[in-house]
């Protein structure tokens, strides 16, 4: 029979995927005991810092390469595996993981980490192979299956579940209290011009309105990646004007911050299907176009695409409600999003079910797959790992070595130079 608890493994490169994972591991543990939950940060140029990685509550990870992941999922039995990671590492692990007995092998879950309005087709073909593909949304469970099915794979990984972090009070107004927040993002928009424009309108919306507080929620602070590389933080432009004594720059849990929202306000952050969740009021700025380089094309017949200039004068968007329940958002507080996830991972926990069977293999994608697995070093995964050697062996700590040199630059010594050069 199965466990009570799962023992589960959750493999991330970055401090969004950590937190997605982290928090999916929990919503897929049965009732009962508390899950048995083990983090893995994959190191890469992206690795989170203890305060972010603290904000998921389930402490420290181990950090490991790809090549110490199989071994330690090989040795310690673990019951799931839930992989937080970008498409192209879930394509490696996955083939990795092939090559343990089916014994011995995790059920495998994979997702993404928020709204999907790009590398839809890639990153769904590279993901393909795990047990449970876990989709967000009704919307996001047509698009997966439409793809697999569109190209002959298995559609049948898709699970409609949610959003792990959505949840939180329900949003009520408080009288005398009007909190405005202005939720950035590392890489949208990417110019310097596009971030000042943002930040001055914001800084312009709270001289207009001074009896309001107005935040500007950062992902990260100062010297800290996230999933998507900050060349120009707002904090550094923020130094360059003149801000109204009413706009502050805050920083910590999404969760806390809309505790304590009126109107959030973003280009295309993950924050907005948080908030919308809750109730909060929400508008989705067009002022720098409506472009799938911006990724708030996504939110096309929300009804919550507005500008700047219609905030200043007070109006606010309605959400369309056919939008929110396809996004699955507001769903009565009784609703188990996640129950037929944990029902597939129980089907497939069970003896005799098939192996990885991944879309891409060295038979439909010869002149792509090598170079995926190449990235991370596991370009003989189809052998079993027993057979690794003592080169392989000294391979490995080599280029462990060398990558931690370069995570180093990428992570220390780049800023400071990118610092003293703005001196």
């Amino acid at each position: 029979m199965p466990s009570l608890t799962y023992r589960t493994a959750v493999v991330a490169d970055s401090d969004t995927r950590w937190k997605w994972g982290a928090l999916t591991a929990r919503r897929l543990a049965p009732p009962g005991p508390a899950p048995d939950v083990t983090g893995f940060a994959l190191r890469g140029r992206a690795t989170p810092t203890a305060r972010q990685l603290a904000e998921t509550g389930l402490g420290t990870p181990r950090e490991v390469t790809a090549a110490e992941l199989l071994r330690a999922l090989r040795e310690e039995a673990y019951d799931v595996v839930v992989l937080a990671t970008v498409g192209g590492t879930v394509r490696a692990l996955l083939h990795g993981l092939a090559a343990l007995a089916p014994e011995r092998r995790p059920v495998t879950v994979t997702g993404y980490v928020g709204v999907v309005y790009e590398k839809l087709t890639d990153g769904l073909l590279l993901r393909h192979g795990a047990d449970v593909v876990l989709a967000n949304s009704p919307f996001d469970a047509r698009r997966f299956r439409q793809v697999y099915e569109g190209v002959g794979a298995d559609a049948s990984p898709v699970v409609e579940a949610a959003l792990p972090f959505l949840g939180g009070t329900p949003y009520r107004p408080v009288p005398g209290r009007h909190t405005v927040v202005f939720a950035a993002q590392p890489s949208v928009p990417a110019s310097r011009a596009e971030r000042l424009y943002l930040l001055r309108r914001l800084a312009g919306y709270a001289r207009l309105h001074p009896g309001r507080e107005v935040l500007l929620k950062l992902r990260s602070k100062p010297g800290e990646h996230t999933t998507h590389i900050e060349e120009l933080p707002y904090q550094r432009l923020a130094r360059t004007l003149p801000l109204p004594p009413n706009l502050r720059l805050v920083y910590g849990n999404m969760g806390d911050v809309l505790d304590r929202t009126d109107l959030l306000v973003t280009v295309s952050s993950t924050a907005a299907l948080e908030a919308l969740h809750r109730g909060v009021p929400t508008a989705v700025l067009s002022d720098l176009g409506v472009r799938e380089a911006l990724g708030n094309h996504y939110f096309v017949g929300s009804g919550l695409l507005t500008s700047w200039d219609r905030l200043d004068a007070g109006e606010e968007p309605a959400p369309d409600p056919d939008w929110l329940a396809d996004q699955g958002l507001r769903a009565a507080p009784d609703t188990d999003a996640f129950a037929a996830a944990r029902a597939r991972i129980e089907e497939r926990r069970k003896p005799g079910a098939p192996p990885v069977a991944p879309y891409y293999t060295v038979a439909t994608a010869p002149g792509y797959l090598p170079g995926v697995l190449g990235r991370h070093h596991l370009e003989a995964a189809q052998d079993a790992p027993e057979a690794r050697g003592v080169r392989r062996a000294l391979r490995d700590a080599v280029r462990g070595t060398a990558r931690g040199a370069y995570r180093h630059g990428v992570q220390r010594v780049a800023p400071l130079i990118r610092r003293l050069g703005e001196l």
